[in-house]
């Protein structure tokens, strides 16, 4: 058999081991090639499947956009402050993918601001590494909360992180949430999302609010923004961009 023939048969043999390997009419796309939505098949929906999981919303990868998927999908993009309406641009799934990466090793490393540390005025700041400094008006408790922030500010998104124990790998939004309200003693166990949106007193707190419905909860502590979708875009669950907060209940810590 000639070089050429060889070369052949062994094209021949992957198309035939790559059509076995999905599902009738899948598609062999690159993953953010195409817009992605329910009825789809293909080693890219496959992709998005098990990032969504990664992402804390379990979905069987499959290969096949179903409802299960659609479920999950939209609950990232409400996370993701996307367009919540289950089809995955590709713009989307780049931003899904960076959502669940995990951070790169190497560089100089980023020093939290030390305790203490508070800025004049009512209102707290957030650095450029991504930490968050207080400010001198606030209580105690809340330049508690900002610490216990701080330290866990940059870990990876972990699906259930958080939840088993208080020091962990990573953590999920209800997990850093939780965390955070550890810090300044006002838990003393994790809560998910749903509990957080019956927790403590109703309506928008002087100090720090929480935002909680069934899928995602983040809260805002003296002007700002604690949350894990922040960190696709900067690194950190620190940000001072505001977000919508339709859709959520809005829970205050009794006195705060």
């Amino acid at each position: 058999m000639t070089s050429a023939a060889r070369t052949t048969l062994t094209l021949v043999a992957l198309a035939l081991v790559l059509a076995l390997a999905l599902p009738a009419g899948a598609s062999a796309a690159g993953y953010g090639s195409r817009t992605l939505e329910r009825g789809m098949h293909g080693s890219d929906v496959k992709r998005l499947q098990r990032y969504l999981t990664r992402a804390g919303h379990g979905t069987r990868a499959d290969g096949e956009f179903g409802r299960r998927t659609v479920r999950a999908l939209k609950a990232t993009e409400r996370e993701l402050e996307l367009r919540a309406d289950g089809v995955a641009t590709r713009r989307e799934q780049r931003a899904i993918r960076r959502s669940v990466a995990k951070p790169r090793t190497g560089g100089a490393a980023y020093v939290a601001p030390p305790t203490g540390e508070v800025v004049p005025g009512a209102k707290a700041t957030v650095t450029a590494e991504g930490f968050a400094i207080p400010p001198a008006s606030a209580p105690q408790v809340v330049k508690d909360v900002v610490g216990a922030g701080n330290r866990i500010a940059k870990t990876p998104y972990k699906w259930g992180g958080g939840h088993g124990r208080w020091d962990d790998s990573g953590y999920d939004c209800s997990g850093s949430v939780s965390y955070a309200l550890h810090g300044g003693e006002l838990l003393d166990r994790p809560l998910v999302s749903g509990d957080l949106a019956r927790w403590g007193g109703g309506g928008r707190g002087s100090w720090i609010t929480i935002y909680a419905n069934s899928s995602h909860v983040y809260m805002v502590v003296a002007g700002m923004r604690f949350d894990t979708s922040a960190r696709s875009r900067t690194g950190s669950r620190w940000t001072s961009e505001a977000r919508s907060s339709a859709g959520y209940a809005v829970r205050h810590p009794n006195g705060l």
